[in-house]
């Protein structure tokens, strides 16, 4: 029976909440201002310098930026990247005891034109982040999303990179630094002795650039096609981030940036681990996750801010009067159903309330995660990365595989034979139509490509003439659906097969389609004068 009356009862009831009223655990004088974790409690003076000494300790554990490098700031004008910011600022400063020696510079990428923001709104945004730009005295940059639609084909291209990676490499470029006295890229100072943020300064003449303009009103109702033809919010921001990376990528390669600095707080990485695995990224959480990722060769991705809870950088922003501001997104007001991703941080945020070693747990995780696969690199072949991610590409797998017969069940959910899983015959266009061939096709690949076929109808090759035969105008989207699927890993096939249409992406994503479509069949045609890397290797060691 229950004894709600018993003595012992007000005991289990009562619970020793954390208090600020005590002494702080690091100094042991200050009174506590706040409680990080149960038992971490900091004052204002300590909390400081635990917070920039993570980040310092973070950037020199890793030695991946090197002195005098030209670092690009992603900054959203969210908590994260703001407080990024700050600590760059920071280590930049006159007074700080040990200075960052890299030359930062900031870019923000305007995305109102993918949430259905007005003009207004988003000029009011982009002259907040200017005038916060402005303050720093860094070289900023703002660019629109409408221009993904005026990037190069060599956005998709990987450039390799000379590995300057070891360690002895790092202490020779920090001593030649320090005899060149900060000139080790070309600034020019008027002084010996003049610190980095002199030369940043001078930087800033040359770099900065005044508030960017409206976009065209063809780019902007292009990205209202591209968002529209997309029919799931998760489909939606895994587009708008790979569209933001090539934004960014193009950015750093055409102002001199080899490295990308972006604001993903533990938190963050720890929702976007799980979210990835649930949207088929497994083989690419170790580059998305990781502190650096050198899937492009020339530009390196780093996250020094992925030591950071979200609790730990709004208190650093609160107390000590960081500047950031509030951008609607793709998930703002939306339910916890909406997306995977949402979803996802709706989990991860909860079970972190009633646990909180939730977060930490997921992120030491991540931290394990390795990849073997040789695609990854940058020196890998073009034809072994995905077209959008540019992650090794993981759908070249064998027959008794997940993916295989995942690929099975959905020929067979779709109303196919299960012979239609075997491809067609070689044909000169093999991409073509390879995962929307069937056994029992009425008319060759060369008769459809000439018209004389019984799809061909007189109207142009491979159906889409809709002259009524066999092959109707209902499927006239598969050929080209397939052609651009066999390019992408398992996530962004995904993606694309969410798109009612795939005619509205951008032009430097066909572009490039195409050239590797065109490469994939000369080194078919040509494969049997080439060697392979086995026969190579004992051709060497006879030798």
């Amino acid at each position: 029976m229950c004894q709600v009356d018993e003595e012992y009862n007000a005991l289990l009831e009562s619970r020793s909440l954390p208090g600020v009223s005590r002494k702080c655990m690091k100094c042991k004088e200050g009174t506590a201002v706040l409680i990080i974790r149960a038992g971490d409690a900091f004052c204002r003076g300590c909390f400081k310098e635990y917070f920039i000494h993570k980040f310092r300790a973070m950037l020199g554990k890793n030695r991946v930026i090197f002195p005098g490098e030209r670092v690009l700031l992603a900054v959203s004008g969210g908590l994260a990247s703001s407080s990024m910011l700050a600590q760059v600022q920071e280590g930049l400063s006159r007074d700080a005891h040990k200075k960052l020696r890299f030359v930062p510079g900031l870019i923000y990428v305007d995305e109102g034109g993918a949430s259905g923001q007005s003009l207004d709104e988003r000029q009011r945004a982009v002259t907040q982040l200017e005038h916060l730009f402005q303050t720093t005295g860094f070289p900023y940059h703002i660019v629109a999303l409408e221009e993904v639609f005026t990037l190069p084909t060599s956005v998709l291209e990987a450039v390799s990179a000379i590995s300057e990676s070891s360690a002895s490499s790092y202490k020779t470029a920090v001593d030649q630094f320090i005899q060149n006295g900060g000139d080790s890229v070309g600034l020019r100072t008027q002084e010996p002795d003049s610190s980095l943020a002199d030369a940043v300064a001078q930087l800033r003449t040359h770099d900065g650039q005044p508030s960017s303009c409206i976009p065209p009103a063809d780019q902007r109702q292009a990205l209202e096609r591209l968002f529209a033809s997309v029919k799931t919010l998760t489909a939606k921001e895994d587009l708008l981030q790979t569209l933001r990376h090539h934004l960014v990528l193009h950015t750093a390669r055409q102002r001199g940036y080899s490295k990308v600095m972006l604001g993903e707080s533990c938190t963050r990485l720890a929702v976007k681990l799980l979210s990835s695995i649930s949207l088929g990224r497994g083989a690419a959480l170790a580059m998305d996750t990781g502190f650096a990722d050198s899937r492009f060769g020339d530009v390196v991705i780093v996250r020094p801010m992925r030591d950071y809870s979200s609790k730990e950088i709004a208190f650093y922003n609160r107390l000590f009067s960081v500047p950031s501001t509030f951008t609607p997104g793709l998930d703002t007001k939306t339910s916890d159903k909406a997306s995977i991703q949402r979803l996802t941080e709706s989990f991860v945020t909860k079970l972190q309330a009633d646990f909180p070693s939730t977060v930490s747990t997921i992120y030491r995780t991540s931290e394990k995660l390795q990849t073997a696969r040789s695609g990854q690199t940058s020196d890998a072949d073009p034809a072994s990365k995905c077209l959008l991610c540019l992650c090794a590409l993981d759908t070249a797998v064998e027959e008794a595989s997940a993916f295989s017969a995942t690929l099975l069940s959905e020929r067979l959910s779709q109303g196919m034979k299960a012979a239609g899983s075997s491809p067609p015959a070689p044909a000169p266009a093999p991409v073509l139509g390879s995962d929307s061939g069937s056994a029992g096709q009425c008319c060759s690949s060369s008769a459809r490509s000439s018209g004389d076929g019984c799809c061909g109808g007189g109207g142009g090759g491979g159906g889409r003439g809709g002259g009524g035969g066999c092959c109707s105008s209902s499927s006239v989207r598969l050929p080209v659906n397939s052609d651009l699927k066999s390019l992408l890993c398992y996530s962004c096939r995904l993606t694309i097969k969410d798109m009612t249409s795939v005619d509205t992406l951008p032009s430097y994503i066909g572009s490039e389609a195409e050239r590797r479509k065109r490469r994939l069949e000369m080194r078919k045609e040509i494969s049997e004068f080439l060697l392979d890397e086995d026969e190579d290797g004992d051709e060497e060691q006879l030798c």
